[in-house]
């Protein structure tokens, strides 16, 4: 049985940004609730703007980002700036749009696609 398109979107935000959780080893259960949170509000939106289906992983990942922020604080942190700066979340970009990736703006780099955060090296 296949997923119709807006699921399918809604299933792959969810495992790219659990993946990027785990790759911080922050997936735990509390984190991963926001996680749901996140894709359940995000269900309505897409259902309201089908034609935003490839926006979702980017705004799921900020959803979980600044719920994160407000309960934890940032997430995730630069692995592309030197242990010794001030430590600084990544930023999603676009905001809104296609192929979303984590960037440093400080550094002005773009780090990873969402999903991506394990297969870049810790500095």
């Amino acid at each position: 049985m296949e997923l119709n398109p807006l699921e399918q979107a809604l299933h792959t935000a969810r495992a790219l940004v659990m993946a990027d959780l785990a790759a911080g080893a922050v997936a735990e259960a509390d984190i991963v609730s926001l996680v749901e949170d996140a894709v359940t509000h995000r269900r309505w939106w897409v259902e309201q703007w089908p034609e935003g289906a490839e926006f979702i992983a980017g705004l799921v990942a900020q959803d979980v980002q600044d719920a994160l922020l407000e309960r934890y604080g940032r997430w995730p942190l630069c692995p592309a700036c030197s242990a010794e700066e001030e430590p600084h979340a990544l930023d999603v970009e676009p905001e809104l749009g296609p192929d979303p990736h984590w960037v440093c703006t400080k550094a002005a780099v773009a780090v990873a696609p969402v999903g991506a955060l394990g297969e870049v090296p810790r500095r």
